[in-house]
């Protein structure tokens, strides 16, 4: 019999203060220790978050607030502020959460699911995928429908035709409203058929998962060896998106090697377990970063290569750098360096495990095919700068 994560009983053994202290805040002894005490965490500015924490002596009662006015609560509230600096995944935040507190109290994590105190708590519970509920049909019998989708994401017939067989279209039949189909990127585990669930998008910036999605252990594998064996695949390549990762093979199809490639979105945060299970089955195949440029893809890239490596990280989030500990050892590095060539220099990584970002000035492969820069940069050539010299002795500026 399953054994389920009993919030209630967890926040007996872990308070506030436990968490406070992991993230890196220390007791304000100058503010005394009563009904209430003050824990403090600077950054390298100077700059201080304090946290006042209630009932200090008994951890279940725990809470706490900022005299800023933040929003502040009880020891859930202060892990789902940082769910970063965690070093746990699962299919969605309140796994995570319960993964944490388990990890805390020294307790087993059997299972996930205590939807009586969720519930009660307000928060939302899991739910199982169902196939039955959802209509699909393949993507080859309605080109214009389909293709409608993805030329609003730069996305040609081209690369759709590679993906067809990975692909869906997809009807949800509990919608009384909304009856028309939507584009499904259906999760399997790695080396097996059964659909878990589907990453879905609609026109505009519609994205959601169906209900249920095992986003554990399945992920969209889009493996374009036609039939050849798990040994034949040399890379593996991760993306937060299948959108992503298709307008990565449109940019890159001809420097690919496609009949030895896998294509994999996690649709977002990932799970450890969909990591380890995809390169499991994959025994010769390279882990090739594609995550967004923005810090967090930057973190996933780290967390992968670390989780091949069988390191545990602790990565901390500060204003313009990261803090990461690996075992006793502490270092930083700054955000904008952040990525697996920099924390190689750092620690000791012989995994097969490479990185392939967008350009620089691109959040996501899918911005970078469709030029959305994160920021204009200004490109002058030399007739540009001419000209704005020209200018500037018309109007009489001095140089």
């Amino acid at each position: 019999m399953k054994q389920s994560v009993n919030y209630k009983d967890l926040k007996t053994k872990v308070g506030v203060d436990d968490i406070a202290y992991y993230l890196g805040y220390r007791l304000d002894r100058s503010a005394g220790v009563g009904r209430y005490i003050e824990m403090v965490l600077s950054d390298s500015t100077g700059h201080q978050d304090k946290l006042i924490i209630k009932n200090p002596k008994e951890k279940a009662a725990q809470t706490y607030f900022r005299r800023n006015g933040a929003r502040g609560g009880d020891v859930v509230s202060l892990i789902r502020e940082n769910l970063s600096s965690f070093h746990e995944s699962g299919r969605n935040e309140w796994e995570i959460i319960g993964k944490v507190m388990a990890h805390f109290a020294n307790e087993p994590i059997p299972d996930y699911g205590d939807s009586q105190y969720l519930t009660k708590a307000g928060y939302t519970g899991n739910t199982v995928f169902d196939p039955k509920r959802y209509e699909t049909k393949d993507v080859n019998g309605a080109p214009s429908e389909v293709m409608a989708f993805f030329v609003q994401r730069g996305i040609n017939e081209e690369t759709v035709s590679a993906f067809a067989p990975f692909i869906k279209q997809i009807r949800d039949n509990s919608h009384t409203t909304y009856k028309q189909f939507n584009i499904g990127f259906p999760y399997t585990e790695a080396g097996k058929d059964k659909v878990v669930g589907y990453e879905i998008r609609g026109f505009g910036s519609f994205k959601s998962k169906a209900a249920g999605t095992n986003s554990t252990t399945g992920a969209w594998i889009a493996d374009l060896s036609q039939g050849g064996e798990p040994t034949d695949i040399r890379n593996i390549y991760f993306a937060e998106s299948a959108y992503d990762i298709m307008a990565f093979y449109q940019l890159n199809h001809l420097r690919l090697d496609g009949t030895h490639s896998v294509f994999v979105s996690l649709g977002g945060t990932f799970s450890d377990s969909q990591i380890k299970g995809i390169m499991a089955h994959y025994p010769e195949a390279k882990a090739m970063d594609c995550f967004d440029n923005d810090l967090a893809g930057r973190i996933y890239g780290i967390r992968m290569a670390a989780l091949l490596e069988g390191i545990r990280l602790n990565v901390h989030k500060e204003e313009d750098k990261v803090k990461i500990t690996v075992g006793a050892k502490n270092f930083a590095i700054a955000n904008e360096q952040l990525s697996i060539r920099e924390l190689r220099k750092h620690i000791h990584i012989r995994y097969n495990v490479g990185e392939w970002k967008a350009a620089a000035n691109y959040k996501d492969w899918n911005d970078q095919l469709m030029g959305k820069q994160m920021e204009v940069v200004a490109v002058e050539n030399k007739f540009a700068r001419d000209r704005n010299l020209a200018d500037r002795r018309e109007k009489g500026v001095g140089l």
